[in-house]
């Protein structure tokens, strides 16, 4: 198992000089990952920094530590510009880039405040679309797409990024809700969130059971479990008990402006 850190980007009042100090903290304990919320606003006037280009001065000063987001709603980008950023990242990191997507969280924060009305089922189609056009832009080919959603003429998209086939993609998915499960089996990864505050052990179980049957080999792919830990072993020995079911990584979820709290949670590396 590996384990990351998993922050709220309407965290820390929004400073990206103190996600940057996280990050290089959680690369000197031993962490394997450090990954930021994409939200544009969060409802509560929040201060809030944007996740890609602090992300990109994490990649300038760290060398080992996976990066990315979890997640970044595809259907409120042109996934063009995501295809460019997230292939600038990889490149910047070395290779160390995951791209984590979703349909996003509340409609009416980061859609309908910003004149996107756009319901599930088209911001699913939406998703679907602009994941296509994610691979076929990183091909570095010639690569035309027609969509209900999105049109591209020939273009090629250079340079591809340093990973290969791709830049690994982790999809969100909301269980029980079938279909973003059977899309994240397409691809690399699986951030399962509940409909509940908290998903079990035993939802995350149903979770691997149900990707695994539509995808054949868990060979090389990600699940991905999150929570608080204690510091405490005896208490936080379901996280070893996750493993054992198949997840493949611990997140630990950080929110708030309590800087010192988050940086002592890294310090005393993973759990």
């Amino acid at each position: 198992m590996k384990y990351g850190v998993y922050i709220s980007n309407f965290a820390l009042q929004g400073d990206p000089n103190r996600f940057l100090e996280l990050a290089i903290a959680a690369e000197d304990a031993g962490w394997d990952g450090f990954f930021m919320w994409d939200h544009n606003y969060a409802g509560k006037n929040e201060w809030i920094v944007d996740p890609w280009i602090t992300l990109a001065a994490i990649a300038a000063r760290t060398e080992k530590i996976r990066i990315g987001t979890t997640v970044t709603p595809l259907p409120r980008r042109r996934p063009q510009v995501v295809a460019r950023e997230v292939a600038t990242l990889d490149i910047l990191s070395k290779g160390r880039c995951i791209l984590g997507v979703g349909l996003g969280g509340s409609s009416e924060n980061d859609y309908r405040k910003f004149g996107e009305d756009v319901n599930l089922k088209e911001r699913a189609e939406r998703l679907d679309e602009s994941l296509a056009i994610l691979e076929g832009l990183w091909s570095g080919k010639p690569f035309s797409f027609s969509g209900k959603h999105y049109t591209i003429d020939e273009v090629t998209f250079n340079p591809r990024p340093i990973q290969r086939p791709r830049v690994p993609i982790w999809c969100a998915g909301t269980w029980p809700l079938k279909a973003p499960f059977r899309r994240a089996a397409r691809y690399d990864g699986v951030f399962p969130l509940s409909m509940s505050e908290d998903i079990s052990l035993e939802e995350y179980s149903d979770v691997v059971n149900y990707v695994k049957r539509h995808r054949g080999s868990m060979k090389d792919y990600d699940i991905v479990i999150m929570g608080r830990s204690t510091g405490d072993p005896e208490k936080d020995s379901w996280i070893k008990e996750s493993e054992v079911l198949g997840m493949t990584w611990y997140v630990e979820v950080m929110m708030g402006d309590d800087f010192d709290k988050h940086l002592e949670t890294i310090k005393r590396g993973p759990p």
